[in-house]
């Protein structure tokens, strides 16, 4: 039976890509974007079985009646992808609180005000899957890449919360956390280059220049691959609560959490300590 989507950022990137994997296999797509002018032709060739939503994700009332009118356009509502997000760069110290509440606005709170939306319909037909774009930054942290890191971090720990809140009614959570893909003009993203910059501070000057020179390395993975393995996973009757999609990241998040378990396994005797002896019940 084919699917009904939901999908955010869905302009441009691996949104788009998502957005013509589905429909080229006769799945029907809400294809949702803050402009849907880029969407023109997969009306012209899709027709019905695609509905543009032009929504901001950070506006709570536009996502949802979008989600309410994608709903009553298709009838149902299978897969709910959150893809729309960006990346805010620079030094915690460079950071403005405006762009540090951005970047939460748009990668944490729009993730949570569609999945608001959209649960009351999976709950009430048992079923539905919601697959949330992560990253490989959302499970090891870098320099320069604080607000983005903390707005993902807190995406796997709400989706891994949601996971258990909605088994018993049916309904799958998975989050995907892609390294770096070719969605901008065929070459891997360099973060340093096309993120939001914060105004730089001097004083990490030499940090920036060494990152610059690795920044971008990873091997570009192909988007229309990666659509196609979301297509899978959205067929699974299992799927995992987590996959990485690209291979570049995987021995540094490896070596990430060997390390991790090192750091607390060394460090276990001031654990103790400061646990203390315990208070009587």
């Amino acid at each position: 039976m084919s699917k009904i989507w939901f999908v955010t950022g869905s302009s441009r990137g691996l949104g788009r890509q998502f957005v013509q994997a589905a429909l080229s296999r006769g799945d029907r797509v809400a294809a949702a974007a803050r402009s849907t002018a880029s969407l023109d032709d997969l009306v012209a060739a899709h027709g019905d079985a695609v509905l543009p939503l032009a929504m901001d994700v950070t506006d709570k009332a536009a996502v949802f009646e979008s989600v309410k009118r994608a709903r009553e356009h298709f009838g149902r509502l299978d897969v709910i992808v959150n893809n729309a997000g960006f990346a805010q760069i620079g030094a915690v110290e460079e950071l403005t609180e405006q762009q540090l509440r951005d970047q939460m606005e748009t990668n944490l709170f729009g993730a949570v005000w569609v999945v608001q939306a959209a649960l009351p319909y999976l709950r009430e037909q048992r079923s539905g899957h919601i697959v949330q774009l992560s990253s490989a930054a959302g499970v090891i942290a870098m320099p320069l890449g604080g607000a983005y890191h903390a707005s993902k971090w807190a995406l796997e720990g709400l989706n891994e919360a949601l996971a258990g809140e909605v088994a018993g009614f049916g309904v799958k959570v998975t989050i995907v956390e892609p390294g770096g893909f070719a969605t901008r003009d065929g070459k891997n993203p360099d973060p340093l280059a096309n993120g939001h910059m914060a105004q730089p501070d001097p004083a990490y000057d030499d940090l920036r220049r060494r990152l610059g020179a690795v920044a971008g390395k990873q091997p570009a993975g192909d988007p229309a691959a990666a659509a196609q393995a979301l297509l899978k996973l959205a067929d699974l009757d299992n799927p995992p609560l987590r996959v990485l999609f690209g291979q570049g990241f995987y021995p540094m998040i490896q070596q990430a959490y060997a390390d991790r378990l090192k750091m607390w396994d060394d460090w276990q005797d001031l654990s103790a300590e400061a646990h203390g002896r315990g208070q009587d019940a």
